[in-house]
């Protein structure tokens, strides 16, 4: 469990995790090999649920992404690109896979230099996202960029997105009616709110 022991956290979210896990856990007891990629790759799973009745889950492996918050004037950076498994554009922070062994602060770092052309002086983490913990391992870290400076963008060849920049409290309108629904983008949305940016 990602920390959960740190003594920062509130007592009842350690107590939460300190519970044991016997009623609850499954244990994996042989793996399938489905499907890889380039970017992530596919398990079938054999578990024996808590009850000992066999059970079947199918997983996705992935390395990860990393994501910034980029605020300016009030206003957050986002980029404009079509998804093509939503089947539609979509406004997101800047943000990357994770190389596998790489730093998420570097990857963060990298993809919001390569997407917008922004530097930062310093990135300060702010949440890591399981975005769909039922059947992948995918975490998302998302940062605050702090002392932006701006620079000439480089996106990859196959990358083709736009750079806007918009009202932080616009983009929180957005995500409360469902216009915005990218869930590091959320986190980054709420976290400048909270931050007063």
């Amino acid at each position: 469990m990602d920390r959960a022991t740190d003594e920062r956290l509130p007592e009842s979210i350690r107590h939460a995790f300190s519970l044991p896990n016997d009623s609850l856990e499954e244990r994996v007891v042989a793996h399938h090999p489905r499907w890889e990629g380039s970017i992530f790759r596919v398990e079938q799973l054999d578990v024996v649920q808590p009850d000992g009745t066999p059970g079947v889950r199918d997983i996705v492996w992935h390395h990860g992404g990393a994501g910034v918050c980029a605020v300016r004037d009030g206003r957050m950076c986002l980029v404009r690109q079509w998804r093509v498994a939503l089947g539609r554009m979509t406004l997101e922070i800047p943000a990357g896979k994770i190389d596998a062994g790489e730093d998420p602060a570097l990857c963060a770092a990298r993809e919001l230099e390569e997407e917008t052309g922004l530097t930062a002086e310093r990135l300060e983490f702010v949440a890591s996202s399981a975005g769909a913990p039922g059947f992948t391992n995918e975490r998302t870290r998302v940062f605050m960029a702090h002392g932006l400076s701006t620079h000439p963008a480089h996106p990859d060849p196959d990358e083709f997105v736009d750079v806007l920049w918009v009202p932080v409290a616009d983009v929180v309108k957005a995500v409360r009616l469902g216009a915005i629904k990218d869930a590091k983008t959320i986190i980054a949305a709420y976290a400048a709110l909270a931050a007063g940016l």
